[in-house]
C-alpha cells in the first residue's frame, strides 16, 4: 500500500468514525456537511488526524475559511493532509 493510500483510508475512516457512517458511505466530493459532521465533529476529526499523522494542522476553528486548511470536501482535506505529512517528512 502506498502512503499516499494509507493517507487516503486513514481520513476517511477518521471522518467515518466521526460522522458514525460506514467507511463505504464516505465520497470523496462529500463536504462536512454532507457527512452531518458539525463543529464539534470536525475539531475532533482535526485533532484525530493530527494524532494519526504526527502532524500540526494549521486550523483555526473560529475562522475555518482563513486557517489555510482546506475543509471544503473529504477530498481536500485528503489532500491537505497529504501535504502536510510530506512536509513533515522532508
Amino acid at each position: 500500500m502506498t502512503e499516499a493510500v494509507a493517507v487516503k483510508d486513514r481520513v476517511i475512516a477518521i471522518l467515518a468514525e466521526q460522522a458514525v457512517m460506514d467507511v463505504s458511505d464516505i465520497r470523496l466530493e462529500d463536504s462536512l456537511e454532507d457527512l452531518g459532521l458539525d463543529s464539534l465533529g470536525l475539531v475532533e476529526s482535526i485533532f484525530a488526524i493530527e494524532e494519526a499523522f504526527d502532524i500540526s494542522v494549521p486550523f483555526n476553528a473560529n475562522a475555518p475559511d482563513r486557517s489555510g486548511f482546506d475543509i471544503s470536501s473529504v477530498a481536500a482535506i485528503i489532500a491537505a493532509v497529504e501535504g502536510l505529512v510530506a512536509q513533515r517528512a522532508a
